[in-house]
């Protein structure tokens, strides 16, 4: 599990504040990896809804630790040799409630997937389904905090930031390696197979219910 930290923890030169980033490139396109030059603090893909944008003052350094050590496990990753992200990362946005969210969404162990409605109850506020999903969309460290393993209660996919066709790949390459779970809910499943077209048997999935 990627190491969360409170607060971000940034490193200040001459009183201003200093930003890192690096590109790695993926099955799913470009990936862009932004550290405050301790801790990873934005993740996008390309074309991303809310995605950060590059800024001159930047400085483009994929040898910095957070970012090399990160680009290294995105590889491992989609090498389908890497199941957890073990890197420092911080929310330097967001709102409390959101980052609650954000905290909890680093809790859904790889090839597994949870509702809305089960992300909400296990931030104790179980009414509070579509806000969770509201911050679920403005996750700002894709991937790695993995929003992609929340779906709709009927198996349907909904929104992705990066797309449903993104989303669609990375729940295939997990769930091809996942482990079997007995947490089963077999109306998710169902939906699940309609989405992504997975011939996998029922135990596969660890889901909430609605």
């Amino acid at each position: 599990m990627a190491f969360v930290r409170d607060h971000a923890s940034m490193e200040i030169i001459g009183g201003m504040k200093m930003y890192y980033y690096g590109k790695t490139q993926s099955p799913i396109g470009e990936i862009l990896i932004l550290s405050d030059g301790k801790d990873i603090i934005k993740v996008n893909m390309s074309k991303q809804k809310y995605a950060a944008e590059l800024d001159s003052k930047w400085v483009e350094d994929p040898s910095l630790k957070p970012i090399s050590l990160a680009i290294r496990q995105f590889e491992e990753y989609f090498a389908g040799s890497r199941k957890e992200f073990d890197l420092p990362i911080s929310f330097s946005v967001g709102s409390p409630f959101q980052r609650q969210v954000w905290q909890e969404l680093t809790r859904i162990p790889f090839g597994t997937l949870i509702s809305y409605g089960e992300l909400a109850r296990r931030i104790g506020n179980p009414s509070a389904s579509r806000a969770v999903g509201l911050a679920n969309g403005k996750n700002p460290i894709a991937i790695i905090v993995p929003c992609h393993r929340v779906i709709g209660s009927n198996g349907s996919l909904t929104g992705y930031g990066g797309g449903l066709d993104r989303k669609k790949f990375l729940l295939e390459l997990e769930l091809r390696q996942g482990k079997a779970s007995e947490l089963s809910d077999p109306d998710l499943l169902r939906g699940i197979r309609k989405w992504i077209h997975l011939e996998q048997e029922a135990d596969l999935f660890e889901a909430g219910t609605r």
